[in-house]
């Protein structure tokens, strides 16, 4: 009974921390000073930027980025279905795979505020997928994923 009962706390804790967490799918978004288009432009949002939820209001939810910055955007431009990541550092090289051994990738460096989608996990390295469909690995402490 237990072992049922932390797997049932640790299954809500994960899908609580999940359910936060929001990714723009498309390119090029407005970020609001409030719940709907009549409210002031406030920033934009790129395409695999992730965000955390912070509440919904009608069609709007009200969210926070890696910066702390809080603005709303329209429930249709984001997504829960996958994870997003953004360079929160300067700079993060992109590698061919997942550790310094392997070289860097044609455009890499990659700079700060540049959003990815991420595809997978190995140990302490991130394969992700930029806009255009370029992937590569960067360094998981070099990133916010929400």
């Amino acid at each position: 009974m237990t072992r049922i009962l932390t797997l049932l706390i640790s299954t809500l804790i994960i899908t609580h921390s999940y359910a936060e967490a929001l990714c723009v799918k498309k390119a090029d978004i407005n970020l609001r000073k409030g719940p709907g288009t009549q409210y002031k432009q406030v920033g934009e949002a790129y395409k695999y930027t992730p965000l955390k939820k912070i509440k919904k209001q009608g069609n709007w939810f009200r969210v926070k980025d890696f910066e702390n910055k809080v603005s709303w955007i329209h429930t249709n431009l984001v997504t829960d279905k996958f994870e997003c990541a953004v360079v929160k550092d300067e700079e993060a090289n992109i590698r061919t795979g997942p550790g310094t051994k392997y070289r860097e990738i044609d455009h890499s460096p990659s700079i700060r505020s540049e959003t990815f989608k991420v595809l997978q996990r190995k140990g302490s390295w991130i394969k992700v997928e930029d806009e255009f469909g370029g992937t590569g690995w960067i360094y998981r402490k070099l990133l916010w994923i929400q």
